[in-house]
């Protein structure tokens, strides 16, 4: 391990990256402690004491929701824009062709198109969150010219945090997004496990006990989802390049059972952030106190992460373009024929796999809830519930995978 933290550090270009990440968390948590003006954070904190759907936002904020700081949105513009834009992708041909067939430029275009939807929804999303506060007595009158500067540091600070995960996934290392949402949840961590335990009582200590053997096996089957494959046998055929043979090997097409990764977990939670906004806007009571409610939030949340695997996946892995390249290089799966008898063939396969994984993933994500509903102790949804421990898991196993290669690069190049 010590072994490993010193090859990191020697690296200059590594170091570099891994201190220009930390740089950026540091920026993040100190933007994440500015309250927007005309606020008073004490009511505010007392009021997301109280209510599990917000409680599960202010986590993935980092606190910044319930401070009410200029990133009280994180990057919930940002995803939202992407999954509308994903979503566009299998409406609209030509969006589809500017993601999948334009290369690297066309996906740059796309990731500046959700960069400039984000902006719009910041603003929306920013006074619905007013509004709702304001609906709730949480906050008192305000005029309309400290209203009009709430919107505007809400969005500024939106805006910010898109461009700081861009400057992480091109300077840094690892998915900016990701990071940026993992370093939220980490840094609340520590206050989340206090609040744990100045709210414990004797009487629950089966539950807390059930609930820790529960992280333990979460954390469990995250690990086991994100390193699952399931190997398909491909075969070279030999070939003959003036007095060299060529192929002739037999090796593995792996593919993974969560191929979305973390993905869905975090769509799920931001689309289950626009009903809840529309409520608050409309005023309709019925469906907040529906998504307060343990066992209807834990349905609607695996329904989202189950669909969204499989969204995320069909949006992001083709397998008529891995057919097309196995064919090219003279490889093919024994027993189907190339083109499309291999791509219908990698089709049926990911189906049935990604029916294991994004059941995994979902009930992995509800456990808490569950388990809240059959307790009734409340902290187990959102304190450190089943999202942040997938998403804490998935984002270390990644970046520790990036890191490795990094290594692995380095030792083969000397």
């Amino acid at each position: 391990m010590f072994k490993k933290i010193t090859e990191i550090f020697k690296a200059k270009d590594l170091r570099y990256k891994i201190l220009f990440v930390l740089g950026i968390f540091a920026i993040f948590r100190l933007m994440a402690n500015i309250p927007i003006p005309g606020i008073d954070v004490a009511k505010i904190q007392q009021f997301f004491a109280g209510n599990q759907f917000f409680g599960m936002m202010n986590l993935f904020t980092g606190g910044a929701l319930d401070k009410v700081s200029i990133v009280m949105l994180g990057l919930g513009p940002y995803i939202t824009a992407v999954i509308v834009f994903q979503l566009l992708t299998m409406i609209f041909p030509q969006i589809e062709k500017l993601y999948k067939e334009e290369g690297e430029a066309g996906k740059q275009k796309f990731n500046q198109y959700c960069r400039i939807a984000g902006v719009p929804l910041a603003m929306i999303q920013g006074y619905a969150m007013i509004f709702y506060l304001k609906a709730q007595g949480v906050i008192g009158i305000l005029d309309p010219i400290t209203i009009v500067a709430a919107v505007v540091a809400i969005t500024a600070g939106s805006t910010i945090m898109m461009w700081l995960g861009e400057l992480v996934s091109e300077k840094g290392i690892g998915n900016g997004v990701s990071l940026l949402i993992f370093a939220g949840i980490v840094a609340d961590f520590p206050n989340n496990v206090q609040k744990m335990f100045l709210t414990f009582e004797q009487s629950q200590i089966f539950s807390y006990v059930l609930f820790l053997i529960l992280s333990i096996a979460i954390i469990a089957g995250v690990v086991l989802i994100n390193e699952g494959r399931r190997n398909i046998p491909v075969s070279y055929a030999k070939r003959v390049r003036g007095n060299k043979m060529y192929g002739g090997a037999s090796t593995y097409l792996p593919l993974n059972i969560n191929p979305a990764g973390v993905i869905p977990v975090i769509f799920a939670i931001s689309i289950l952030m626009i009903p809840s906004m529309l409520a608050s806007f409309l005023n309709w009571s019925f469906v907040t106190d529906a998504l307060n409610n343990a066992w209807i939030y834990g349905i609607i949340y695996f329904i989202l992460v189950f669909v969204f695997t499989f969204f995320y996946t069909a949006v992001t892995f083709d397998p008529k373009s891995i057919s097309t390249n196995l064919q090219k290089m003279g490889g093919f799966i024994p027993g189907i024929r190339p083109g499309e008898n291999t791509a219908q063939f990698l089709q049926s396969i990911l189906s049935r796999v990604l029916v294991v994984g994004a059941t995994s993933l979902g009930l992995i994500a509800v456990m808490p809830s569950i388990i809240q509903g059959a307790t009734g102790v409340q902290q187990f949804s959102f304190m450190i519930g089943g999202t942040a421990l997938i998403i804490i898991v998935s984002v270390a196993l990644d970046t520790m995978k990036q890191i490795n290669s990094q290594l692995e690069m380095r030792e083969y190049d000397s």
